[in-house]
């Protein structure tokens, strides 16, 4: 029997016989409905038309896609460390020759996920390199599709995966979001892993929301938390969810920049 994972959001549901009625993430007003109807696909059906692809971020961080791009586009990021690779945020493919890659770059010691919408088939990865531990904020609990006992709920404000590799809760787009700080990314400057809650705009600033596809935005006193969330650790870089939504440099000015930005928008009629 397959784990169903819905052609929509992504995301993998547990081993059953037939597929749910309806995806509970897209359920969710964050996310939609495909328009066309409720649709499940497998990974063995994936197999068959997918691969994975990779790309150099920066030293020591790997990105990792899946080619036609599936769902929302999800892309993770490999952080390699001398502790062991932490996997952030996940795709919903996997194959025989992602996981002989990965393996030859050092494998896999433990898997964080952002938010509900790049949970992915986070439990088939984490199976895939020896039931490494999957890092999941507890105040998302309710929209973790695919229980097991590799799921770590952690319940903090901040969570060390291992040295110089740092979880922190910002809320925003979920009530358990949250970025991954790398303290030795950027030339040992910091570098944040953003996912959608930070979101890099093409301007190279950052925006923040609630719902991406159905745009609704957070409201200010949302983004002020995520901006005192940040304010003592040190970055020079974002990476956000996506290859292209990079922020190279001075991201830490960038974001108090943003943030000033996006409240004044926000709380008052524009000036033109």
């Amino acid at each position: 029997m397959p784990a169903f994972i819905c052609t929509t959001c992504g995301t993998q549901y547990p081993i059953t016989g037939q597929p749910q009625a309806a995806c509970v993430i897209c359920q969710d007003p964050r996310q939609y409905v495909n328009p066309q109807g409720q649709a499940w696909t497998t990974m063995a059906a994936l197999r068959q038309t997918h691969f994975s692809t990779f790309r150099r971020m920066e030293q020591g961080l790997i990105g990792i896609g899946t080619a036609p791009a599936f769902a929302i586009g999800q892309r993770a990021l490999l952080l390699r460390t001398q502790q062991g690779n932490i996997m952030w945020d996940c795709t919903s493919f996997l194959d025989d020759t992602t996981t002989t890659i990965v393996a030859a770059l050092g494998g896999i010691a433990g898997i964080a996920v952002s938010h509900p919408h790049f949970y992915g088939a986070m439990i088939d990865w984490s199976h895939a390199f020896g039931s490494v531990p999957v890092f999941v904020h507890a105040r998302d609990r309710k929209f973790v599709t695919r229980l097991d006992p590799v799921i770590h709920f952690w319940e903090a404000e901040t969570y060390e995966v291992t040295a110089g590799v740092t979880l922190i809760r910002c809320g925003g787009h979920f009530e358990g979001g949250s970025v991954l700080h790398w303290a030795q990314g950027a030339g040992g400057l910091g570098v944040l892993l953003g996912s959608d809650i930070l979101s890099v705009t093409p301007d190279r600033r950052l925006s923040f929301m609630r719902s991406f596809p159905n745009l609704i935005p957070l409201d200010a006193s949302s983004v002020l938390h995520i901006a005192d969330s940040l304010d003592r650790w040190p970055f020079e870089a974002i990476y956000g969810s996506s290859w292209d939504k990079v922020v190279p440099a001075a991201a830490k000015t960038v974001l108090a920049l943003s943030v000033q930005r996006y409240v004044n928008a926000v709380s008052a009629p524009p000036a033109d």
